[in-house]
């Protein structure tokens, strides 16, 4: 198709292993797809729902500030991305009625079902802000930000300082939800899920996942997400696969039917094959692994269901980022996104034969039609044939 990339033929599935939405209502599919025993030799590629929401895979794009907008969602979408979180949204903006919020949740055209993530510390404006966020976009789940370590979130009582204070954190779950019940009663629209992801603590002496994990699903948050980083860490040193673990075990004894999501550390195919393997988690996020490397969904989800990935070709990847900078152009502008693809192609160009040459080109890169004549005249083409 023109100036498109469709590495994996998910448009194209079978109905039946096409996500589905459950009527309010109805027995929901969760608890005999989330955790169930798992025969030995079956792959870790597995659908999963969460709450009414029902997925066909488990691996999933993480939210990254600055990162995923709607033109790099959408190009994970085509390399496999079975679920997609827009980067986090501040509740203050969204009940000031800042224009660049509904920007940042845009729908993509092939985001048939995604997350938006929101953030705040005040209940009775996250709430608020949770309706606004469904009425704008219509999104399928909301994602409750408990886990970003930047210190001009946790300073507003957002972010991580949200795993360090459970009560408020059980306080501003139950207000998301209350906010999206309002939405789906007033609208007749599907409740959407509500999500919570969070941090192992607040430095290594005050881990307090397991209260606030119990704080947030007690309160009927239907999916936790775990960073198993302490907010002290930020982004540095090792993420730890344990405590994941013992979350796994902690929601399938005490929560059955609730999954756990994994982030930290997933730079690789093989880095989410380990993690599903040795935490127990129901599926993975990639966040930074994901950056400039969409791909990581193409060959992850290889990997995982054949036991092996092929390389990604380099014309492959120049179409990728071509079509990620027409999309980028239509949301941003021009000027915008030429300035911003420039570190995404260099990313995108990493190991390509003559790349360090190519990428000095690409930095000087002003408009859509220089990326054209840079890539053309090597002799790629940028329309998929």
């Amino acid at each position: 198709m023109d100036q498109q990339l469709y590495l994996l033929q998910t448009p194209g599935m079978s109905e039946e292993a096409r996500p589905e939405r459950v009527r309010p209502g109805t027995d929901s599919p969760a608890d005999t797809l989330n955790r169930e025993t798992v025969p030995a030799g079956r792959s870790l590629y597995r659908p999963v729902s969460i709450g009414n929401l029902r997925l066909a895979g488990n691996v999933f794009l993480a939210p990254v500030a600055g990162y995923s907008d709607r033109a790099f969602r959408s190009l994970c979408i085509d390399c496999g991305a079975d679920f997609t979180y827009t980067e986090m949204v501040s509740s203050e903006a969204l009940t000031r009625n800042s224009g660049k919020t509904e920007s940042l949740m845009l729908r993509a055209p092939n985001e048939e079902r995604y997350a938006v993530q929101i953030f705040g510390g005040d209940p009775e404006r996250m709430g608020e802000a949770a309706f606004i966020a469904l009425a704008q976009t219509g999104a399928e789940c909301l994602d409750i930000n408990a886990g970003c370590p930047v210190p001009k979130i946790v300073k507003t009582g957002a972010g991580s300082a949200l795993t360090r204070d459970p009560d408020r954190l059980a306080l501003v779950t139950r207000s998301v939800i209350r906010g999206a019940r309002r939405f789906s009663e007033e609208t007749g629209a599907v409740p959407a899920a509500v999500t919570v992801k969070i941090r192992s603590g607040w430095d290594a002496s005050d881990l307090s996942w397991e209260r606030a994990a119990r704080a947030a699903l007690d309160e009927g948050a239907q999916a936790i997400t775990l960073h198993p980083r302490t907010r002290a860490q930020g982004y540095e040193g090792k993420s730890d696969w344990s405590v994941l673990a013992a979350l796994s075990a902690l929601a399938r004894r005490d929560y059955p039917g609730i999954p756990v999501f994994g982030s930290g550390d997933l730079f690789a195919p093989e880095d989410a094959e380990r993690m599903l393997a040795e935490t127990g988690c129901d599926g993975v996020m990639f966040a930074r692994g994901a950056m400039g490397n969409p791909f990581i969904f193409t060959q992850t989800r290889e990997l995982l269901t054949a036991g092996a990935y092929a390389d990604i070709p380099a014309e492959t990847r120049v179409r990728a980022g071509w079509k990620e900078l027409l999309d980028l152009v239509s949301d941003s502008g021009e000027q915008a996104a030429c300035r911003e693809m420039r570190k995404r192609f260099c990313a995108y160009t990493k190991g390509i034969e003559g790349g360090a040459a190519l990428r000095a080109e690409i930095v000087l890169a002003e408009t859509a039609d220089d990326y054209r004549k840079i890539f053309e005249t090597r002799g790629f083409s940028l329309i998929a044939r």
